[in-house]
């Protein structure tokens, strides 16, 4: 046996030990364990506090320190909430009772959409329980295909492979997955994406909070060649663990836009937009780790210069 594959059975290991004590506890206990973890990230071993305090001076530059720290703390609260929610939503949630925990706004664009012969694109950034949208969507019988990146630890991805597949989710590879993207939606099946991403130098730059954010091209691109609609969504959660509101925000429909929507920078910046619109009602619930506007272009000399 290598000492990589003894890596990753180590790495299992912890994970499915976290996993099992996570899903001994009830809901309110957990809440407690997550902010003591997220006093701990914030404080007492601050863990990316540059990069989450940059991007929020960005996005919220009339914010205090005392409520960038605030949102700060609070964004730790929920990721490891979001953990334990992940962890627990098999055991928790399911056909008979999944009322008492997700509550559907806008449930007849739902509705219209995912009955589409076309199929659908659900698109979502990383807020709230996003993963708590493909399960849902399973739950109350539609199955549905996620993009996402194949884990390096094969145990790993083979068991978050199980949790996203116990409703009827399904894994599309990010690397090479475009053909089988279109095989779902030409079936009339339901793709979900997260769109927040950077996009590197050739993305599609577009408006995030006043400021360019490189955005990937691909998913303006599926919607305007492959003529399906692209839903905005979110899944948040509200009074407490284990409780989510799963909302459809707007839609773009290809056959309906306007001619000046019918182009791959304005379908960008509208989902774009959308998706600042919900982040702004519930900051802390956004991950803030990532760079989101590294630029990385090349600057054109000035006159000056």
């Amino acid at each position: 046996m290598n000492w990589l594959k003894l890596r990753y059975l180590a790495e299992y290991f912890c994970v499915r030990v976290v996993v099992c004590l996570l899903q001994m506890f009830p809901p309110e206990a957990l809440r407690g364990w997550a902010r003591g973890m997220a006093w701990l990230f914030t404080f007492a071993a601050p863990v990316r506090k540059a990069v989450v305090e940059e991007n929020l001076q960005i996005a919220f530059p009339e914010w205090n320190a005392e409520r960038r720290t605030e949102c700060r703390r609070g964004m730790w609260e929920h990721l490891f909430l979001f953990i334990a929610e992940v962890a627990q939503a098999p055991r928790r949630i399911h056909i008979t009772n999944y009322r008492d925990h997700i509550e559907f706004q806008n449930r007849d664009v739902f509705a219209r959409t995912m009955f589409d012969s076309r199929g659908v694109v659900f698109v979502t950034a990383h807020f709230g329980v996003f993963e708590m949208l493909g399960y849902n969507c399973g739950l109350t019988g539609f199955p549905n295909y996620s993009v996402a990146r194949t884990l390096d630890n094969p145990y790993l991805d083979a068991f978050v492979a199980r949790f996203r597949g116990a409703t009827g989710q399904h894994l599309i590879d990010k690397e090479g997955g475009s053909e089988k993207m279109l095989q779902v939606l030409s079936q009339g099946g339901i793709v979900g994406v997260l769109a927040d991403q950077y996009g590197g130098k050739k993305g599609c730059w577009v408006e995030f909070f006043g400021k360019p954010a490189s955005t990937h091209k691909a998913i303006a691109l599926l919607a305007l060649s492959n003529d399906v609609p692209l839903v905005v969504v979110s899944c948040i959660r509200t009074t407490g663990p284990m409780q989510f509101l799963q909302r459809a925000h707007a839609v773009f429909d290809p056959r309906t836009a306007p001619p000046e929507m019918q182009t791959v920078p304005a379908v960008t910046q509208w989902f774009t937009t959308e998706f600042e619109k919900f982040i702004r009602e519930t900051p802390e619930q956004y991950w803030w780790l990532h760079k989101r506007w590294k630029d990385h272009r090349k600057k054109k000399p000035t006159a000056a210069a």
